[in-house]
């Protein structure tokens, strides 16, 4: 199948932030649409609203179906609050409810087989809870609404590191708890299992992170190395996976340690994801591993504070489109390798052969 019939979701996120902005910037190349079939899930009205604002004139086709979107052009489905007032940088009520419309109706059509792939723009997390969706983030909603009970995995990822989270949005206070044994064996099978399949990685070495400062200095700044990290190393070493560690996480960013791993293991949000934005902000890419779907997102948030401004840098979101075509694309390899895989030949069965070919070859 060719880059060109991979169904591309697009939710703009919070109607008052920069998701239109990034969308619109991104897609005034008309080489991006080439590679794919962007469908955007938002309305007429704020898309034209941030083209006249912005002074971005990228046209859009107004479709009623994902079956009517069509490759060389944006695509955009009507599914929001098409006479919400747009009130850039400001988050209401009314912004929250479309980001959460928007991402109902890409959920919905993936569920119907109608796009292959989902990238989302930045929401505001506060701003979209509510008692029609009680959860932290993409994350969790897709985890809940298309996970088939399999966990999922963060991962902020560019060319130079994939750092994926034990723990994600969590209060610090309530991370030691968090993190378990069981918990940590987990994420690096999911993460193991992620870099192979879905970035070709055949054997991946993954560096585990440790929890407190310093390893915890032989006890005085924390336990919980020895008592839980470096046991869940042991155990999926045992199993086969490259993992090493616990590394202290300073001196690993800032000896430039993750050159030599496929993959990052931090045991929290901010112990992973400061390091990476700032060493990657401007082409990070947030996937959502371990699921049936390809959800990517840019590795930044809503920017309240200068949306509608034209100041957004839309390459981070450009490189969300890039790594879920790069990610269908594997995926999409290996269930073809699964489906027609090279005839094992026996030991006996080629020691004969090979005896009957070296004896014809003697006659010969």
């Amino acid at each position: 199948m060719e880059n060109e019939n991979i169904r591309i979701g697009i939710t703009p996120g919070d109607t008052n932030a920069i998701g239109y902005e990034l969308i619109l910037k991104a897609f005034s190349n008309p080489a991006l649409s080439e590679l794919c079939v962007p469908i955007v899930y938002g309305a007429p009205k704020v898309a034209n609203f941030y083209r006249k604002t912005l002074m971005v004139d990228t046209p859009f086709t107004l479709i009623n179906s994902a079956t009517e979107a069509e490759g060389g052009r944006l695509n955009l489905i009507s599914c929001t609050n098409n006479e919400a007032k747009v009130e850039p940088g400001v988050p209401t009520e009314e912004s929250g409810r479309d980001a959460m419309l928007s991402l109902q109706q890409a959920i919905a059509d993936y569920r119907n087989h109608l796009i292959d792939v989902l990238v989302t723009c930045p929401i505001d997390k506060k701003n979209i809870f509510s008692d029609e969706f009680n959860f932290i983030g993409h994350t969790d909603y897709l985890e809940h609404e298309v996970g088939d009970g399999q966990e999922a995995l963060m991962i902020l990822m560019n060319g130079v590191m994939k750092v994926a989270l034990v723990t994600t949005h969590l209060p610090l206070k309530d991370i030691p708890n968090a993190i378990t044994q069981d918990k940590i064996e987990r994420k690096i099978q999911i993460f193991n299992d992620c870099l192979k399949r879905d970035f070709t990685i055949s054997i991946p070495r993954i560096a585990v992170l440790s929890l407190n400062p310093h390893n915890g200095d032989g006890g005085l700044l924390g336990t919980e190395e020895d008592s839980t990290v470096k046991p869940a190393i042991n155990a999926m070493r045992e199993q086969g996976i490259q993992c090493f560690g616990p590394y202290s996480a300073d001196g690993f960013f800032g000896a430039g340690q993750y050159h030599h791993f496929d993959g990052v293991l931090a045991m929290y949000h901010d112990q992973g994801l400061a390091p990476f934005k700032a060493l990657s902000m401007e082409d990070g890419v947030n996937f959502t591993a371990g699921l049936p779907i390809i959800r990517t997102s840019p590795d930044h948030g809503t920017a309240f504070d200068i949306a509608g401004k034209g100041e957004a840098d839309e390459n981070s979101f450009r490189q969300a489109i890039y790594t879920a075509i790069d990610i269908w694309r594997n995926r999409l390899h290996q269930q073809e390798a699964e489906i027609n895989p090279l005839k094992i030949i026996s030991p006996e069965r080629d020691s004969k052969a090979y005896t009957q070919r070296t004896t014809q070859n003697d006659i010969q």
